[in-house]
């Protein structure tokens, strides 16, 4: 386990922390200082909590006028900064920082990355032991909400990458996905799909677009990605009755730590909506990829081919 994630996680072990009267300011939850890891606020159990690198967790009392003990020190927090032990601390997203760095590599480059990405070659496989059955989600997946972000500029390019909306994944995973719609759907909950299979041309133009040091986020082309070959799937829950997206510890597709699977930052409601989906998903055959809380693998991944196919082309070969 990362070394960040360990600290943090010793939080739940942390000895007498019990809920304080202060109801805790929970947008303060957050990271601050110059690197991922230097400092952050998250809350367990009705407490909200300090890790910094070089320190034990130390849960945080409120003591008025915006400022809290922890441990010996002293903290003012406010909406932008932590000022502890005479250093003042900036807020930071960190994954708001990334997309906007590829956003302007996408305005600059865009076009040509995404014309030798459309030209460039698959790697070659050996045959695969199934043929390609995607099918789409929708008709098929109880409650299911399609938000095709890369068939819209609402995504960590800025720009559409799909020529339309549209989620498919290949048939077995597609009803496994269906019953664990059926079973989040008995707890009030639905499924939001952000994206299912997807082109290999994709897979290579944001391999060429993300900054080298972000890679652990993006699939290698050279072996092509599970979303490739129709088993991958990213998706998150809403509530049936509102309507209302459920929080999670980070935004989809962000690039920085609060993606991570096994982020032990955030609040208690957010970490428990990424658990009752993981759990969910795992009971059908699904597995969750460790740096992105919502990409789940399904388990016959490996039989099916890299896919090129566009969504059109998909459904031209549908209607035959």
């Amino acid at each position: 386990m990362r070394g960040w994630a360990i600290a943090l996680l010793l939080i739940c072990t942390a000895v007498g922390a019990r809920p304080l009267s202060h109801t805790p300011d929970l947008s303060i939850v957050g990271s601050y200082g110059a690197a991922e890891g230097d400092a952050t606020i998250l809350e367990r159990g009705g407490v909200l909590f300090l890790a910094r690198k070089g320190h034990a967790p130390e849960p945080l009392k409120y003591i008025g006028a915006a400022r809290y003990r922890a441990g010996s020190s002293v903290a003012l927090v406010t909406a932008k900064s932590l000022t502890i032990d005479g250093q003042m601390l900036t807020r930071r997203d960190f994954g708001a920082e990334t997309e906007a760095a590829i956003r302007a590599t996408a305005r600059r480059d865009g076009a040509a990355l995404r014309q030798a990405a459309l030209a460039a070659t698959p790697p070659a496989e050996p045959p695969s032991r199934r043929a390609s059955d995607l099918v789409p989600l929708e008709g098929l997946v109880p409650h299911v909400r399609i938000d095709t972000r890369y068939a819209s500029g609402n995504n960590f390019t800025g720009q559409p990458i799909y020529e339309r909306a549209g989620a498919y994944l290949q048939r077995s995973a597609a009803e496994a996905l269906a019953r664990v719609a059926t079973a989040l759907a008995s707890k009030g909950y639905g499924l939001i799909v952000y994206d299912g299979y997807r082109p290999w041309f994709a897979t290579k133009l944001f391999w060429d677009i993300v900054p080298a040091d972000k890679h652990v986020f993006v699939a290698d082309p050279a072996k092509g990605s599970r979303h490739n070959r129709g088993c991958a799937v990213d998706l998150g829950l809403y509530d049936l009755k509102t309507g209302a997206i459920s929080p999670m510890p980070s935004r989809y597709d962000e690039m920085s730590a609060r993606a991570y699977s096994d982020f032990a930052g955030g609040t208690d409601a957010e970490r428990a909506n990424r658990a009752l989906l993981r759990a969910a998903m795992e009971r059908e055959g699904f597995t969750v990829y460790d740096s992105e809380w919502w990409h789940f693998d399904y388990r016959d991944w490996a039989d099916y081919p890299i896919g090129t196919a566009s969504f059109t082309q998909i459904e031209a070969t549908r209607r035959r």
